[in-house]
């Protein structure tokens, strides 16, 4: 599988190693667009937008996991419910129900993707979203 293939594309199968390489470099690509745009060396709407477009290539590495572990990518649409839930205002809640449905919830959901994600094998052999798992060809071949 190519660089273009692993970011870009919603179908095949990679593995756990290529799973947390993307989560490492985007872990670190979060932080650095954060910290210049803390610092003002950057505008905030480029750097949303740049957050924006880190969310395809991130969406494409969840989806082929999801696809290696034998499940649809529909799936993902998990991290988005999560991701909303921590971003809503729960404040109409009463007092322990803000904490569990805008902190405790979206949590869980987070933590069983990334265990699920990122430390389960992936099914032996050929599954419904394709052949065995696919290395990610890190340089060209000559």
């Amino acid at each position: 599988m190519t660089i273009q293939q692993w970011l870009f594309s919603f179908k095949g199968r990679i593995g756990r190693r290529d799973f947390w390489i993307w989560m490492a470099a985007w872990v670190v690509a979060m932080l650095l667009l954060f910290f210049v745009a803390y610092n003002a060396w950057l505008s905030t709407q480029t750097a949303a937008f740049a957050l924006v477009c880190l969310l395809w290539p991130t969406a494409a590495v969840v989806v082929k996991r999801l696809h290696d572990r034998g499940r649809s990518g529909a799936w993902a649409f998990l991290m988005i419910v999560a991701w909303m839930l921590l971003a809503g205002n729960w404040s109409m809640l009463p007092g322990v129900w803000q904490w569990g449905v805008g902190r405790f919830i979206p949590t869980l959901i987070i933590v069983m993707m990334l265990i699920d994600l990122g430390a389960f094998v992936g099914t032996q052999g050929a599954n419904k979203f394709g052949k065995e798992t696919l290395d990610v060809r890190w340089k060209a071949e000559s």
